[in-house]
């Protein structure tokens, strides 16, 4: 059997996740587009690994990042922001620079990749709340 290509393997990922809108995109062909600019090749490969990221994280740490409610989930979003935009402002709020002058593993770059799958895991919960698949707390 033959390595899958990239696409092949976010087709088989997406498709384990239990999304009735995903499913319509996928049946309408919706989610292969002929052609990609370089950064949203770049933008799946990065959902990709966050779904890998977050499901890894959820076998340590469970639903912890809820656990307070809806505020706490908000307040755990604020204090990863709070860290971004002190280490933004110490570069003149330029992103790109801090991330050049930050290089260490727990630097600018693994915050954003926490409050991007923070912010993911607050709109997953949101659609299952509105969808009955959870009931809210």
């Amino acid at each position: 059997m033959g390595r899958e290509s990239y696409e092949q393997y976010m087709i088989r990922r997406m498709r384990e996740l239990d999304w009735k809108e995903y499913d319509v995109m996928v049946k309408d062909k919706e989610t292969q587009p002929k052609e990609q600019s370089p950064i949203i090749k770049q933008v799946g490969k990065l959902t990709v690994i966050d779904h890998v990221k977050l499901e890894e994280a959820e076998q340590s740490y469970g639903d912890s990042w809820k656990q307070r409610g809806g505020v706490g989930a908000f307040m755990m979003l604020a204090r990863k922001w709070d860290r971004l935009e002190k280490q933004v402002t110490e570069q003149g709020y330029d992103i790109f620079q801090a991330i050049t002058y930050d290089d260490r593993e727990e630097g600018v770059l693994d915050d954003i990749r926490d409050l991007r799958r923070y912010l993911f895991l607050v709109e997953a919960e949101v659609y299952m709340r509105q969808n009955g698949k959870r009931k809210a707390r």
